[in-house]
């Protein structure tokens, strides 16, 4: 058997810094990925009466439907099977109070705005809102 010296024992903290470091820089470009989900080519309508949102709940799902009335979820294109999975999903992890937020671009047809809220309504979210622009942005 070898013996042990007498020597005192540490511990390298170098390892635990970096990795400290690789999980902010993971979740700053997560943060900044969420931002970048929003489809541009979404033209909403005009809302001048409406009263304009302040704070938006970290939790809210946002649904844009487009003027051909496709479905998308964080930037991907979903069917409306799809999309009442990950809703009822959403809904067993987070509750019935999660927050949806709807962007209907002006030229979408009403019928595929309502199979969305009706697939809402489905999964039990109650929380629902839509997108519009408060006033015309001066060019």
């Amino acid at each position: 058997m070898a013996k042990l010296n007498n020597q005192e024992l540490s511990l390298d903290m170098t390892p635990m810094i970096d990795m400290v470091f690789q999980l902010m820089i993971f979740f700053l470009v997560t943060i900044k990925m969420d931002q970048d989900n929003i489809n541009l080519e979404i033209k909403l309508a005009q809302a001048p009466n409406g009263p304009a949102i302040e704070e938006k709940d970290p939790r809210t799902i946002i649904i844009e439907v487009d003027k051909a009335g496709d479905v998308f979820l964080a930037g991907t294109r979903v069917t409306p099977r799809y999309l009442r999975g990950i809703l009822r999903t959403a809904v067993n992890r987070q509750g019935f109070g999660l927050p949806v937020l709807v962007r209907g671009d002006m030229k979408t047809r009403h019928s595929e705005i309502r199979q969305v809220l009706d697939t809402c309504s489905e999964v039990g979210l109650w929380r629902i809102r839509f997108a519009a622009i408060k006033q015309e942005v001066s060019k």
